[in-house]
């Protein structure tokens, strides 16, 4: 096929009634591509056969209540070998169709704001961004995880093929790396909103912004190249097969395909807005502009538009205008413009204004102009240039930049339909008053004035004018803090894991010694061993749904600690006698031979919730005692009851904090790993889940092997409660937590107890597997097959790599 090495139109496809918003190459048909717009439908076309050039609607597609603003295309399945389509609306859904009828199969609900950017990746995972400043991970119609971090909206999100890993651009100018639901890092550099995103490799992807530039990343974090050309907001990007060379479209009304590391050429369009495009199967060009036409290019010669037809293109093109109202020139009139006399007056105010300089007193399609633009930010003088050429009646621009500065510019899309606007605002305006003008200035209805003030306020928030405070000392209290072994009046793990001195070890005595490999993996006991494992046709780890709980103690020594720290407490904290022999009397009735004669006190466990509240650094007995009493019925159900579980959870939580007491942080852990022993607490961990696997997941930093341990077990015994649930999206959690805790951990049982936490959480769900591979599970936890001390480790996952083929 001849080729001309510049792309050229090949048709126009007038099919829609207002923007085009989205585009997406189709699986099915060859050379088919779908796009969406706010004419609220979305639109499959079909190559039609030589010797037309040009597209048939083969499908139309409708389902959402308001504009359509995103798209994309689920890869095929068993299910579905055509594949689906996903779009993303203004009315805060995602509908999802096939190729064979106009509604939708399913539609997903739970952004709180328009959904503006649509990405898949593989086993049908989707992840989709809102003007609501989240992203969202769905898979088979349920909603896994939900991405927070950003500050304003986010409008641009793309999967990338391997290791699991997610990326989102936002309006607060940054993007941010995800795995398994955690931000793992930032990425600033762009000077205004991300727009779009676009993946080169596993390691590599484009961004755009309305900073008009382009960015190239490595997944490290570094900028590796800028690219500019574009002169106002750049809106999409597609990348080529050869993952090098790629285009892009903007608010300067072009397409710009890039050629190593160059803009190669650029294409004019008869539309304000080119909002989308995408790269067909052939090597075409598909865009979709605010004229409502989507318009292919080739740099095939056979597929090229006629002469004609070209011309025609042509001719188009010379007759487009600036209209004002788009913001080309933004808010200024011709007539209130400064003349060439203004060269001679002195500047002042640089830093609140542009100096506009106008060499012709007005601009006409027979006239040259220019401007020169003063930036506070650059702090030098652009000239731009605009002009008619009548010999070819094409117009050629250097677009204009905005000619005043503004904190935000934002695109406001009302729901009347119509081409969107710009509203400009800064950060000390007041946003009832800058969002009154606006609907004035535009001539659009009052009603909309809580609509567009809110959407100011909630892209804006938490930014102020000025710069932010610094940091100083512990990133968490702002002072010191303690770090285990420091040579200071401060505890050390060196000798007693909490104080430095004397003997007391919580979970320590007789038989507080590591599971053996051939013993119960958790416990230690039982009679199997790993060559009967291997003989047997059952998986003896998962799903494991009874409650693993921290039940050794010693209790004179918990008793010893608890009196010797009450004695050098401060005098409005030491407990009386009485209260010392309740809680002793409490800790024999939990964990004495005839516990299961004795009843705890309401008294007694009323004591032990107001004892726990001691200070910080001598609280952890106590906290022993609750570990070991919350496993008693009684107790269970008078701490973990409706009223009570909640601030019990909340105390716990509160000990748990990244920046707490690691002896605290461990304990806290092990309490609420053994609330599982009891109805109530199951109960309210269940309804507490998501607050509490959260924080659980910060203490993944912490270095300590007990921390890591306890907190392997919780993931664990909530996995097993979740195990023969439905609950989608507290199985998506634990693969979550679990994930990240597998980045940190060193200690092997704290790593076998998370792979029996995978393993139990994928055991037998397809839906919870498909999650786990999307997460790219399966390529972190295959370093651990090997391992064979303890053996459990290698054998268990093994069992989950299988689970995950």
């Amino acid at each position: 096929m001849a080729s001309s090495n510049s792309y050229k139109l090949r048709c126009s496809i007038p099919g829609h009634e207002m923007d085009v918003r989205g585009l997406a190459t189709a699986v099915f048909p060859d050379g088919a591509f779908v796009s969406v717009s706010r004419d609220r439908t979305g639109r499959v076309w079909v190559p039609n056969s030589s010797p037309d050039k040009g597209f048939t609607e083969m499908h139309c597609i409708s389902g959402h209540s308001n504009f359509v603003s995103c798209v994309c295309i689920i890869a095929p399945s068993e299910t579905y070998p055509r594949g689906l389509i996903a779009t993303g609306g203004n009315d805060n859904n995602i509908c999802v169709f096939s190729l064979d009828r106009p509604q939708p199969l399913f539609t997903l609900t739970g952004h709180k704001n328009t959904v503006c950017t649509l990405s898949s990746g593989k086993f049908g995972t989707l992840l989709s961004g809102s003007w609501d400043t989240t992203a969202k991970v769905w898979l088979n119609e349920k909603c896994m995880m939900t991405l927070q971090g950003h500050t304003a909206a986010v409008w641009a999100v793309v999967i990338l093929p391997e290791q699991g890993l997610m990326l989102s651009g936002s309006a607060d100018k940054t993007i941010k790396l995800w795995k398994a639901g955690r931000c793992e890092k930032t990425f600033t550099g762009h000077e205004d909103c991300v727009r779009g995103l676009a993946v080169i490799s596993n390691t590599e992807f484009f961004s755009c912004s309305n900073d008009t530039s382009i960015r190239r990343w490595l997944v490290t974090g570094e900028c590796v190249q800028v690219y500019y050309s574009h002169t106002n907001y750049i809106y999409s990007l597609a990348v080529f097969p050869n993952n090098q060379d790629f285009i892009s479209t903007g608010e300067d009304r072009s397409l710009r395909i890039w050629r190593k590391g160059e803009c190669a050429q650029t294409i004019r369009l008869p539309a304000q807005s080119v909002w989308c495009c995408c790269i067909l199967p052939n090597g075409d060009i598909a865009v979709g502009a605010s004229d409502g036409i989507i318009r292919v290019f080739t740099e095939a010669e056979d597929r090229m538009a006629s002469a004609e037809d070209l011309q025609a293109f042509e001719d188009e093109l010379s007759k487009a205008t600036i209209d004002p109202k788009t913001g080309d020139l933004g808010d200024i009139k011709m007539e209130d413009l400064p003349g060439r006399e203004h060269l001679n007056e002195p500047g002042n105010q640089i830093d609140q204004y542009f100096r506009l300089i106008m060499k012709c007193h007005a601009i006409s399609a027979s006239r040259w102009f220019c401007l020169l633009v003063f930036s506070r930010k650059s702090k030098a003088l652009r000239f731009l240039l605009w002009h008619k050429m009548h010999t070819s009646m094409r117009t050629v621009m250097t677009e204009l930049v905005f000619l005043q500065e503004y904190d935000y510019v934002f695109t406001i899309d009302v729901n009347e339909g119509g081409p969107s606007m710009k509203l400009p605002y800064n950060v000390s305006e007041d946003p009832w008053l800058t969002a009154h003008n606006f609907l004035q200035k535009n001539d659009l209805s009052p009603m909309f004035l809580d609509q567009v003030a809110n959407f100011i306020i909630e892209n804006t928030k938490g930014h102020v004018v000025g710069p932010a405070q610094s940091a100083s000392g512990d990133p968490f209290t702002g002072g010191a803090r303690y770090i285990p072994g420091a040579s200071d009046d401060r505890p050390s793990f060196g000798a007693d894991p909490f104080t430095g001195s004397g003997r007391y070890i919580p979970n320590s005595g007789s038989n507080s010694s590591a599971p053996a490999g051939v013993a119960d993996p958790f416990t230690g006991g039982g009679a199997y061993s790993s060559a009967a494992l291997r003989q047997m046709a059952t998986n003896i780890y998962f799903p494991k749904t009874d409650g693993v709980t921290f039940d050794q103690a010693n209790t004179s020594q918990i008793i010893a600690k608890l009196k010797e720290l009450n004695g050098g407490a401060p005098q409005e904290h030491k407990l009386s006698e009485e209260v010392l022999e309740s809680l002793e009397g409490l800790l024999v009735a939990v964990c004495g031979s005839n516990s299961d004669n004795s009843l705890p006190t309401i008294q007694q466990i009323n004591l032990l919730w107001k004892a726990s509240h001691w200070p910080e650094d001598i609280v952890f007995p106590v906290l022993d005692i609750m570990r070991l009493a919350i496993r008693h019925p009684h107790v269970n159900q008078t701490l973990c009851g409706e009223a009570e579980g909640v601030q019990l959870c909340n105390h716990l939580l509160n000990l748990m904090r990244p920046e707490g007491r690691p002896a605290n942080q461990m304990l806290a852990l092990r309490t609420l790993c053994n609330c599982f022993s009891g109805r109530h607490g199951r109960a309210l961990l269940m309804t507490q889940r998501e607050m509490v696997l959260s924080r659980a997941a910060d203490l993944t930093i912490v270095c300590n092997k007990n921390i890591h341990i306890a907190l392997a077990t919780l993931v664990l015994n909530y996995a097993g409660c979740l195990h023969s649930q439905p609950d989608l999206e507290g199985k998506a959690q634990c693969l979550s937590v679990a994930s990240r805790a597998l980045e940190t951990v060193q200690d092997k049982e704290a790593v076998f107890r998370l792979l029996v936490s995978l393993g139990t959480t994928v055991a037998s769900d397809q839906t919870a597997q498909d999650l786990a591979r999307s997460l790219g599970v399966s390529s972190q936890i295959s370093k651990y097959s090997s391992v064979s001390d303890p053996s459990k480790v290698g054998e268990c996952c093994q069992l989950v790599l299988k689970e995950l083929q």
